[in-house]
This record gives C-alpha cells, structure tokens and sequence, in this order.
C-alpha cells in the first residue's frame, strides 16, 4: 500500500536535503546525517527530513542480500512507497536503483541532483555528488519520485 501524502514538497527541498548529508562517512544499515549512512540510508534521512515519519521499518540487511535472496527486494519497497518514474524521464530530487551489471538485483540508491548529478553514498566513502556518466546510465534500472512532489515542481 503506498503511503498517503497531502504535503507538497519541492524538487529544490529534496535536493538541499540530500546535499545536506553530504560529508556523512558510508555506514552499512546507518541512516545519521552527519554520523553514517550506506545508500538506502541516504534516502531514508531524506525521507525523514522532507516528508516525516518512516513509512516501514528497513530490516537488518547483509551487505550482499540483493545477491543471496534474488529478488528485487529494493525495487518491491520503493514501489510500496514511491512513485515510478520512466527512467530517461527522472528529475532532480528523484529516486535512482541501480545494477552492478546486467542480470544484477538493483541494489545502490542514489537521490538525482540535477538530470546530469546525483548524491549517493558509498562503500568506503562518504556521501558525495558525482557526474552521472555513461557507466551509471547503463546501469539505471529504476526511478521514483517521493510522494508529494509537485507535477510542476
């Protein structure tokens, strides 16, 4: 069931809040600001920052669980709460799942800055913005937009 929202919010306030994590060290399962995050985390502090309340608890995850269960786990739980986007269409302030390579479960999250940017955080480094080069471009297996967001936004 995909949670229900009445306030509007704005690509320019989900990117401020995603840029504000950014220096956060990689922690796998953290979701701190300042403190630690791993990927899924990022998006949860934005979550938290921008709309409220968690919608569903994450559960404890092993840094290669998209390998040991085969399904698409990350992708189910964003459909649960976000809103797909087609993914040559997403925006700043989106929600981007990523494979490792072709045949992968998606697994890496980042939150778009701009149709050219994004803010992620990675294993062994802190939260950064990069390039979204032709390397992440082909791997792109989803995009969401947070519930709420303006259509005009």
């Amino acid at each position: 069931m995909r949670s229900v929202m009445t306030r509007v919010i704005t690509r320019e306030v989900l990117v401020a809040e995603a840029r504000s994590w950014i220096g956060t060290p990689y922690r796998h399962q953290a979701s701190v600001k300042g403190v630690g995050c791993d990927c899924l985390g990022l998006v949860r502090g934005v979550w938290r920052g921008c709309i409220g309340a968690e919608p569903e608890r994450a559960p404890a995850y092993a840094p290669d669980w998209a390998e040991a269960g085969g399904e698409e786990t990350l992708a189910a739980a964003a459909l649960r709460h976000l809103v797909p986007v087609a993914c040559d269409q997403f925006g700043a302030g989106n929600v981007l799942l990523f494979r490792w390579s072709d045949g992968c479960i998606a697994k890496h999250a980042a939150i778009a800055a701009s149709t050219s940017t994004m803010i992620h955080a990675h294993d062994g480094a802190a939260v950064c913005e990069i390039a979204i080069t032709p390397w992440w471009r082909r791997r792109l297996a989803y995009a969401f937009s947070f519930p709420g967001l303006g259509a005009d936004t």
